[in-house]
């Protein structure tokens, strides 16, 4: 990958342009580098509620407007609320992208909070949380993360705490919309079949006069150290118990982050930046818990992230077994790879399988776009650009390393879902890209 050229406009808007010919498309994204690990108690849920905001109209393009616009042109439009950002984007025909520039450019300043549509939309937002909370993974992982994180804003859902899903007003919304969206505060992202000349010239006269702010002191409270394992137990209707062991993992600008991903495909398989899956039953986990009658099915998560995180491993307890022989068998097998069982046989493919789901979550000029837009928001784009090399510089002596100095019981949290009785979802909680989509 190559070809990325950056950019920052007087106002101190980072821009970063990638030509990719390939199609005649172009993806731009708008990324604040906000999200839920700044929020303070009694405003969870504000960067995703502000998110939802946003879609609400100004008095250049009125609520309703845009949907039909974009439509009508052929392209797509989102937004999504992470731990560590909020980010909007367009992807178009080429020859639209102003369409995009404009509504980006108008939403960064104008965006109104009207009384009635915010009151409106916490019907939707509470709705949209009681909806994650038909799902059991959603309870285990929110106690998880709340036994994981005692300080630090990792500790809070994206979504919110319910009673502050309650309780905020328009005016907190509002605030924090002054204080974080700012083209200083901001990184944007085009890639796709432009002249980089051309497009940089338009993205000036767009975004160039945008007053830059006061830089937000974001609210970050590191986490303390970790004294101990730490376990959780949720009993809640539902059709099957789950089983989490998560443990703390580095952020993902920590070189350990890459020999930690490698580590994932080879016990879980691997968990692809963009998407798409390959068939785990080769991992190491799948034959001590799947294969073995215990667990219905096994997974690993080991998101990029600004803070150091969680490296989670998932199993879904089959009706005849319980969680205890289950955790029993998963600890069994990191075990082993804590003592260095791994060969260099299981290495080699699991950067054969990183290669091939790295390979299609670059594929999409959408993609690309968001991985270089995260990637500049924690620090720097070339994370993306580097990723595969990087994964392909991992040592069996790197990956040995991380498995004894990360899979330590101390610095986990192992959590149950027990179902009591009543209807349940048997799936887990998914957060695609720990996000939450408008």
């Amino acid at each position: 990958m190559s070809g990325v050229t950056k950019h920052v406009l007087k106002n101190g808007l980072t821009v970063l342009l990638k030509e990719v010919h390939s199609a005649p498309l172009v993806s731009w994204y708008v990324m604040y580098k906000i999200g839920s690990r700044n929020e303070r108690t009694g405003t969870t849920g504000v960067s995703h509620w502000v998110e939802h905001m946003l879609f609400k109209g100004t008095d250049q393009f009125p609520a309703g407007y845009l949907d039909k616009a974009v439509d009508r042109v052929g392209g797509s439009w989102n937004a999504m609320t992470s731990f560590d950002y909020t980010t909007y984007y367009e992807t178009l025909p080429a020859n639209e992208v102003d369409l995009a520039l404009r509504i980006e450019a108008d939403r960064m300043l104008n965006a109104k909070f009207d009384p009635e549509e915010v009151e409106s939309e916490r019907t939707v937002i509470i709705s949209e949380r009681q909806g994650a909370e038909n799902s059991p993974g959603f309870w285990l992982g929110e106690e998880i993360q709340a036994a994981a994180f005692r300080v630090h804003g990792y500790h809070h859902e994206i979504i919110g705490d319910m009673t502050d899903l309650e309780t905020m007003t328009r005016d907190d919304l509002y605030r924090h919309y002054r204080r974080h969206y700012m083209p200083n505060n901001a990184v944007a992202v085009a890639v796709g079949a432009f002249d980089s000349a051309e497009l940089l010239a338009k993205i000036e006269a767009h975004y160039a006069d945008i007053p830059a702010g006061e830089p937000p002191a974001l609210f970050v409270r590191p986490e303390p150290p970790q004294n101990g394992e730490r376990r959780v137990r949720v009993e809640r209707p539902g059709g099957s118990a789950f089983v989490d062991l998560a443990y703390k993992a580095p952020s993902a600008t920590d070189p350990d982050w890459f020999a930690l991903a490698v580590l994932n495909s080879v016990l879980c398989g691997p968990d692809g930046l963009g998407g798409g899956s390959i068939d785990n039953r080769t991992s190491r986990m799948y034959r001590a818990v799947v294969e073995t009658e215990l667990a219905a099915g096994v997974d690993g998560s080991l998101s990029p992230t600004l803070d150091p995180f969680l490296y989670s491993i998932s199993a879904v307890v089959r009706p005849d077994r319980t969680p205890e022989e289950v955790e029993a068998a998963m600890d069994a097998a990191i075990d082993k790879v804590v003592a260095g069982d791994i060969t260099e046989a299981e290495l080699a493919r699991a950067k054969k399988q990183t290669r091939a789901l790295f390979a299609y979550s670059a594929e999409r000029v959408t993609m690309q776009a968001y991985w270089l837009a995260y990637c500049e928001t924690i620090g720097d784009y070339q994370w993306f650009e580097h990723y595969m090399s990087r994964i392909e510089a991992v040592t069996l002596d790197d990956v040995n390393a991380a498995a004894a100095k990360y899979l330590r019981k101390s610095q986990r949290t192992v959590g149950y879902f027990v179902p009591t009785m009543g209807e349940g979802d048997d799936e887990g909680y998914d957060d695609e890209d720990e996000g939450e989509d408008e």
